[in-house]
């Protein structure tokens, strides 16, 4: 699988760097199809911060997550809440596909 990071008006330290490998990670085990996941850093002074988690994979289109997070919060609760919503938004995907006529 693969993984790209990256960091706009950002420097993405190790620890982001291997706080968003461990949430990517665990993201193929909700949808086995996923063959790249690119996240995004968007933050700097005085702004707000964002994170962008697109997920690519099988005959869907690809999957794209945005969370913005207030200007004191947490750069890795928005990372998980990010990662988290991916992770909702695959199953969602992944039980369609496997039970058409009942998905929701």
């Amino acid at each position: 699988m693969e993984l790209k990071l990256t960091g706009r008006h950002f420097e993405v330290t190790r620890g982001i760097k291997e706080h968003v490998e461990l949430k990517a990670n665990k993201l193929p085990k909700f949808y086995s199809s996923v063959e790249s996941i690119e996240t995004i850093i968007d933050g700097g002074e005085g702004k707000t911060t964002k994170v962008e988690v697109i997920t690519k994979g099988g005959h869907n289109p690809p999957l794209v997550v945005k969370v913005q997070g207030e200007e004191d919060d947490n750069l890795f609760k928005i990372i998980d809440e990010a990662f988290e919503k991916a992770e909702r938004q695959l199953k969602k995907i992944k039980e369609k596909e496997r039970n058409p006529m009942h998905a929701g």
